[in-house]
């Protein structure tokens, strides 16, 4: 692999990503430096994570950035869940997104196991 761009699981974080920027345009602008910024900033630590690792010269350290976006991304998990019970997102919207965010995990994880330690 040349790139971290080839990797799926960083392509589909980017996706992600784009979701939750659309999503958190229509949250209350009282959210702005709350809930919004915490949303974002989760969402782009998952891909970037990832990036920074690949840049990394060991599988060892490669692994520690991507259990570092593993965590992010519980984390996005987490808060997609809270704007769903504030109603700054509906059901609907929050099952798609979470289930966007449940395969960048499975690929993640299954992404994780392939790199012998």
């Amino acid at each position: 692999m040349k790139t971290y761009r080839e990797l799926i699981c960083w392509q589909k974080a980017i996706e992600l990503v784009k979701s939750i920027y659309k999503i958190t345009k229509n949250f209350p602008q009282s959210e702005q430096f709350g809930l919004t910024s915490q949303l974002r900033r989760a969402a782009v630590s998952v891909p970037s994570n990832i990036a920074e690792g690949f840049g990394r010269g060991s599988n060892k350290d490669f692994r520690r950035f991507l259990d570092i976006s593993r965590g992010s991304l519980f984390e996005l998990q987490t808060q997609i869940y809270i704007a769903k019970e504030l109603d700054y997102i509906d059901k609907k919207f929050f099952e798609k997104v979470y289930e966007q965010s449940r395969e960048v995990e499975r690929i993640l994880v299954g992404f994780m196991k392939s790199l012998k330690l």
